[in-house]
């Protein structure tokens, strides 16, 4: 069973969540960070804690893979070997400019 913390403020809980993180924990942890952030009362509250957010996932991402949506999606075809570059003369890209 896990251990119960005291009540925290959500604030103080999320960030201490984030600090606290480990490779084995990060699922856990962004799950109860999310459960906080979703009872806040306010917007300014939610948005007091977006970066904590946003590095819970970011750690989740470097740590776990891609999430199974985003492993989902198609990436952008790469361009064929051999194909035009500045070195070659092709015209830049609109709204740059070549020296």
């Amino acid at each position: 069973m896990s251990k119960v913390l005291p009540m925290l403020d959500p604030f103080d809980e999320i960030k201490k969540l984030y600090f606290s993180t480990t490779r084995d924990t990060i699922e856990r942890d962004l799950a109860r960070a999310l459960d906080l952030l979703t009872r806040m009362p306010s917007d300014a509250d939610r948005d007091s804690v977006a970066g904590y957010m946003h590095g819970l996932a970011d750690l989740r991402r470097e740590w776990k893979g891609p999430t199974p949506k985003a492993r989902g999606r198609k990436k952008a075809p790469k361009a064929a070997p051999g194909g035009p570059t500045e070195s070659s003369g092709a015209a830049a890209p609109k709204g740059t400019r070549r020296s």
